[in-house]
C-alpha cells in the first residue's frame, strides 16, 4: 500500500506562505508518482492566488466569493517518476518528466496542486523529458508554453516589426518566439535589468508615461504587426493603435481586473476600423506544450538563462518575499527539492 504523505508550498491566508506537510490521495492505475527535483514558480498568477485576487485560472476573486485559501499553488515541475499505476504505459519508475497539475487533499481546490512532492499525477499530465539539457530547463515548461503560444499564433512575415508590452517571463519568451520567426521585436518594460535579458533577441524601450509609445515610434522600423500584451493594460491596447499596420494582430495574454458592465461593440469600434485582429491566448494544450519542449531541447527558446533566484523549497516563503518585495532584481524563480523520503 503507498502511504501518500507529501510536502507542499501551501499559501495558508493572504501573503502567508508556509512549506508543511499534507495528504495526497492514493495513486489510482492510470495515476503516476512523481518525486519532483525542481518546481518553477509563476510569479504572477501564484502571486495573485497568493494576495487572493483569483479563485481560479482566470476568475478574478469578487466581494462574496469564498476566499482562496488554503491553496497548493503552482503548476509546472520536473521530478522522477517512483510508481506508474497498472494501467499506465508510457512511463516507469526512474522516467525523467515534466509534470502539471497534481490533486491533493484538504485545499481550497484539490484538482489543481502544483509544488507538491510526491506529486499524484495523472498520466495524461506528463511529458518524458529528453535528455541533455538541465532538467530544471523544463520545469517552467507551461508558462514557457504560454510565451510561445502569443508568439506563435498570429500569421506573420519576416521583416515584420513586433512590439511585446511586458518583460515578464511571458513576455520574453513571446519576443524569443517572434524573433525565431523572423520578426524585428521590440520589448518595452519597466524593469532595466529584465530588459537586457532580452537584448540578444531584439530591441528594447522602458514603459515610461507613454507606455514607450514615443521611443517605438522613434526606433522608425515601421507599422506594428503585431502587438503582445503581457501586463494587463486594457490603455496600452489603445495607446497603441496608432502605430499599428492595417489587419494587425493584438494578442492578450495578461490578466485583467472585474472592470463593470461594458459595451463590447462600442469598446471594439476603434479596433475595428484599423482591421485589428484579436487572439485571447490562455492555457496550455497537450500539442503545445510538446512543440514548446522542442523548442527548449533544441535551444529556440532560453529558460534556463531567465532563472535568477533558486531556492531550496523549504526556503519557499523567502522565494515569495523576494518576489513580492522585488528589494533585489528577480525574474525565474525555482524551487528545489530535497532526496526522496520515500513512499
Amino acid at each position: 500500500m503507498l502511504r501518500m504523505d507529501s510536502h507542499a508550498v501551501v499559501f495558508t491566508g493572504p501573503n502567508q506562505v508556509s512549506y508543511q506537510r499534507i495528504t495526497s490521495p492514493e495513486p489510482g492505475p492510470e495515476d503516476v508518482v512523481v518525486e519532483l527535483h525542481h518546481s518553477w514558480i509563476s510569479n504572477g498568477t501564484e502571486g495573485s492566488f497568493l494576495r487572493g485576487e483569483r479563485i481560479s485560472g482566470d476568475v478574478a476573486w469578487r466581494p462574496g466569493d469564498p476566499a482562496p485559501f488554503p491553496m497548493v499553488a503552482g503548476y509546472q515541475k520536473v521530478g522522477r517518476v517512483l510508481h506508474a499505476g497498472a494501467a499506465v504505459t508510457r512511463f516507469k519508475p526512474g522516467d525523467w518528466v515534466f509534470a502539471s497539475m497534481s490533486r491533493v487533499t484538504g485545499m481550497f481546490d484539490n484538482q489543481f496542486a502544483g509544488h507538491v512532492s510526491p506529486s499524484v499525477c495523472a498520466q495524461g499530465a506528463l511529458l518524458p523529458l529528453p535528455p541533455g539539457l538541465d532538467p530544471a530547463a523544463y520545469a517552467g515548461l507551461v508558462l514557457t508554453q504560454v510565451g510561445y503560444n502569443c508568439g506563435s499564433r498570429s500569421p506573420v512575415a519576416p521583416g515584420q516589426v513586433a512590439v511585446v508590452a511586458g518583460d515578464g517571463l511571458v513576455g520574453q519568451w513571446s519576443g524569443q518566439t517572434l524573433a525565431r520567426r523572423g520578426l524585428k521585436v521590440v520589448m518595452i518594460g519597466r524593469h532595466p535589468d529584465r530588459l537586457a535579458k532580452f537584448a540578444g533577441h531584439g530591441s528594447t524601450v522602458p514603459s515610461g508615461a507613454d507606455n514607450g509609445v514615443a521611443a517605438v515610434r522613434a526606433l522608425g522600423l515601421g507599422p506594428v504587426q503585431v502587438l503582445v500584451e503581457t501586463t494587463g493594460s486594457s490603455r496600452l491596447l489603445q495607446d497603441y493603435l496608432p502605430l499599428m499596420a492595417r489587419n494587425g494582430h493584438m494578442v492578450i495574454a495578461g490578466f485583467y481586473q472585474q472592470a463593470g458592465e461594458v459595451n463590447l461593440q462600442l469598446a471594439l469600434q476603434q479596433f475595428r476600423n484599423y482591421e485589428i485582429s484579436f487572439d485571447l491566448a490562455s492555457g496550455a494544450t497537450q500539442s503545445r506544450l510538446e512543440e514548446t519542449l522542442r523548442w527548449v531541447a533544441d535551444g529556440r527558446l532560453d529558460t534556463l538563462g531567465l532563472i535568477t533566484h533558486r531556492f531550496p523549497v523549504e526556503r519557499a516563503a523567502e522565494a515569495w518575499a523576494l518576489i513580492e518585495s522585488k528589494r533585489e532584481p528577480v525574474l525565474g524563480v525555482v524551487l528545489d527539492w530535497p532526496a526522496s523520503r520515500g513512499i
